[in-house]
Formats: C-alpha cells, sequence, structure tokens
C-alpha cells in the first residue's frame, strides 16, 4: 500500500502523523534527536547519548518479563532475574510487548490480544511491573510491539484475524519460505493493519499502573520497536511484489509512535542483510525513517557451523560472523546512524540443551561478538550496545525432550525451541563472566 493508503488507517493523530509522513525520514530522526526530554536515550548522529553523556550497553534477550510480572507469583523471580542481570553489568533488556493469541502451533499463550480485539489487562499489568522493576534498577528495556515469527502470533496471526486463513511454520505441506512469504502479506492487509495501529496507540499511550508514569514520560523505555525481525517475504517475487508496502509499514508506524511520544528512540528490529536477500539497498531504506540499526547473527541457524561439529566448523563460521558484523558497521557508518547487535546465540556443546553440558564454543562467539563491539567503541564507532540472546535464570525443565508444555517455568528460548537450546541459566558461571568481564570493559572505555 502506499504511504497516502497507510495514513487513511490513522484515525487519531491524523494532522501529526501525515505531517510526520510528508517530512523527509531522515528529518524526523534529526528533529528528534536534538528535542528529546532529559533522562531519554537519544541519537546524536552515529552514537546515542543520555543527559551529555555516550550510552552504551551490554544487554540481554528476555522475552517473557510481562508475562512473570501477570503473575503474582512470578513477580518475585521477576525481581531476582533482573538483580541477576544488574549485578553482571547488564543495563538493557530486550523484551516482547505484545503478542497475538491464535491458531499458530507452539505460541506462546496467553496474549496481549486476541481475534476478538480483547485486550488482556493481566499482561499489561505484567507489563507494568517489568517496566516499574527496570525503572528501579536504572535498567532500560526494548519493547517490541509483534513479531514476523509463529512463537507470539506476531504478523500470520493478525492475517488470520482478518481473512480466516494462516500457515504454521515448519508445516511439511508448506516447506520453507512458505510461511516467511505468507505473513508478508500483512503489510498490504488494510484491517490488519488498522487493528496494529490500535493496538500500538493502546500501549504507546498507556499510563503504567504501578508507578502512574505515562509510557511516553518513562526513562526506562530505550525505544519501541516495531517488530521482532520484520522481513519482506523471502521469495524473490514475493519481496519485489511487498517491499513498497513494507517501507510504508516501517514509515507509518515510526511515524504513529513518535505523534503519541516524542521521548523515545524507535527502532525496527530487523536481523540486516539475512532479512534482504544480501540487498544492502533494502536494509538502508527500512531504516530511513528509524532511529538506529539493529543486527541479529545467527550462525547455527544460518548454518554457518555444525552444532554437532563446532570445532570443525568454527573458523569458517567465524570468518562469516566477522564479515556480517563488519558489514553492518559500514551500513551504520554510511547511514550515520548507531548500531545495536542486539541478538546473537550459540549452542553449548554438542548442540545439547541440559544446564551441565559446557559452553566452550559459545564463550568464543560471545567473546568474538564482544570483541566488535570493543574494537567499534576504541575507534569511534557506530556500536552502541549488545543484547545476548537470552536469559534463561532460574528456569529448569524437567521433560527429557526438553519441548515446553503450558505451565512449565519460562525461559529466554522460546515455547517453539528446544528449552536450554541457546539460553544462559543462573548456573553458567564461564558464561556470566564472559559477559561481567565485557560490560565493565564497554562501560567505563573513553
Amino acid at each position: 500500500m502506499s504511504q497516502s493508503i497507510t495514513s487513511e488507517l490513522m484515525s487519531t493523530n491524523r494532522r501529526t502523523v501525515l505531517a510526520g509522513l510528508a517530512a523527509s525520514p531522515l528529518a524526523i530522526g534529526t528533529a528528534r534527536a536534538a528535542t528529546a526530554a532529559p533522562g531519554f536515550v537519544r541519537r546524536e548522529g552515529i552514537g546515542l547519548m543520555r543527559d551529555g553523556r555516550p550510552w552504551r550497553h551490554t544487554g540481554a534477550n528476555a522475552w517473557y518479563l510481562a508475562w512473570l510480572g501477570a503473575d503474582p507469583a512470578g513477580r518475585a523471580r521477576l525481581g531476582r532475574e533482573l538483580d541477576r542481570l544488574q549485578a553482571i553489568g547488564v543495563r538493557n533488556v530486550r523484551l516482547l510487548a505484545w503478542a497475538e493469541e491464535g491458531p499458530l502451533r507452539a505460541s506462546v499463550t496467553p496474549g496481549f490480544v486476541n481475534r476478538a480485539g480483547q485486550r488482556n489487562a493481566a499482561l499489561l499489568i505484567g507489563l507494568d511491573h517489568a517496566m516499574a522493576e527496570l525503572a528501579r534498577r536504572d535498567m532500560t528495556g526494548v519493547l517490541y510491539l509483534t513479531n514476523n515469527w509463529e512463537w507470539s502470533g506476531g504478523m500470520m496471526t493478525r492475517l488470520w484475524y482478518e481473512t480466516g486463513h494462516y500457515l504454521d511454520n515448519n508445516d511439511p505441506t508448506h516447506p520453507w519460505p512458505a510461511f516467511p512469504d505468507a505473513g508478508a502479506q500483512f503489510y498490504a492487509n488494510r484491517p490488519a493493519v488498522a487493528r496494529f495501529f490500535d493496538d500500538v496507540r493502546a500501549l504507546v499511550g498507556r499510563v503504567n499502573s504501578v508507578t502512574g508514569r505515562a509510557y511516553r514520560d518513562d526513562p526506562a523505555i530505550l525505544s519501541w520497536q516495531l517488530c521482532n525481525e520484520p522481513r519482506p517475504g523471502v521469495s524473490p517475487e514475493v519481496m519485489a511484489r511487498v517491499l513498497p508496502d513494507y517501507y510504508a509499514w516501517i514509515d507509518a508506524t515510526a511515524a504513529l509512535i513518535r505523534s503519541i511520544d516524542p521521548n523515545h528512540l524507535v527502532s525496527l528490529g530487523m536481523e540486516g542483510t539475512i532479512a534482504s536477500a544480501g540487498r544492502e539497498d533494502i536494509v538502508v531504506r527500512a531504516h530511513q525513517s528509524i532511529d538506529y540499526l539493529t543486527a541479529h547473527v545467527w550462525p547455527l541457524n544460518w548454518g554457518w557451523v555444525d552444532g554437532k561439529n563446532l570445532a570443525g566448523t568454527w573458523d569458517a563460521g567465524r570468518a562469516k560472523v566477522e564479515a556480517y558484523v563488519a558489514t553492518h558497521v559500514r551500513l551504520a557508518k554510511a547511514l550515520n546512524k548507531p548500531l545495536v547487535i542486539e541478538e546473537f546465540g550459540f549452542p553449548r556443546d554438542g548442540e545439547l540443551y541440559d544446564p551441565t553440558v559446557p559452553t566452550t564454543f559459545r564463550q568464543r562467539y560471545y567473546r568474538l561478538i564482544y570483541a566488535a563491539a570493543e574494537a567499534s567503541l576504541a575507534e569511534g564507532g557506530p556500536i552502541a550496545g549488545t543484547n545476548f540472546w537470552g536469559w534463561n535464570g532460574e528456569a529448569r525443565t524437567t521433560r527429557p525432550d526438553h519441548r515446553w508444555h503450558a505451565g512449565d517455568p519460562l525461559m529466554g528460548d522460546p515455547p517453539h525451541e528446544p528449552q536450554g537450546w541457546y539460553g544462559n541459566f543462573d548456573s553458567d558461571a564461564p558464561m556470566i563472566a564472559v559477559i561481567r568481564d565485557h560490560a565493565a570493559r564497554f562501560a567505563t572505555r573513553a
């Protein structure tokens, strides 16, 4: 859909949003960087700043914090997990702030909204608790507003709300890339996008029930993030058709958020060139109205290493990781915007899941990412933060197949994945040492 069609969906704050869409996307980002309120992280060219000081963070992914906060029995664990993260130098946590209930297998329940449009008050209060606990520790959160993938409902479920049709990921009758290609039709579906905008308005305009503070006025939010790993399809023919609607959705959503909340950064949540079939022009255009770039790096998922032969495939995989990070550093410099490596994960030795299994190669991988961040810092480059995936903390599964079932403790490994695949447990002393050491260096070097 064109930008004019997209703007028709925005009945609230229409004049402000249309003005934002009419402006240059780069000018939007620059103007916001100059007028952000005290206490908020803002962008200055290639860096992030907070109250006149450079902002950089060692961060984690813990998508499930709102679910802990929604359960009175889970709030004590919420505090314990954030205490653990704070103690090792984590300043930022990336968390899921919306989830759609629907028919997809392995999708987390409950969600924030269902097909009837009913919003889950308990989960919204749970998010309030999560944000209040982050604020108490002077930590910040990146809140992502939907998902390209099935594990929290996401765009495919939003299409099902409007059309009654859906595909499941990893369905043998609809092999890859049927799922992401079908889900990319979201961007052009007027009713689906309109309902998404309604939910964005509700959340961005929310007042925290725990603190009494409007979300727009809360410095504990580092950025609103449009989506977890939004892709314009995968197949070339789908991508060519979807790209205009993809760009329009990005620009319109960013403008809508800013019309409600002028204080916070807006990020996209894109993986980088892996999501654009290697096309750098797509990454550049997608970030024109966005405050900073993101990169996700998954060597095992992308076939760069063999989980059962990490020793034999490490060197080749490392070279690909280094090249991927270097590409996104270069793109960030070209756009004069910061870069956050906000997802990076690696399996335990032998691609096993139990917390007793060593993390020899995971430690190497984290050091590789952290070394890139430290090198960027030393040369005045654009990497402003890193967020490892993910934090399992004290959660454990008792199931021999390591599969999640309703009622099991929530981990950084989402419900559709083996529990313990990528997440770090509170017993992972060697990993915790790697994270803590980097956090100390990244926080103090000038």
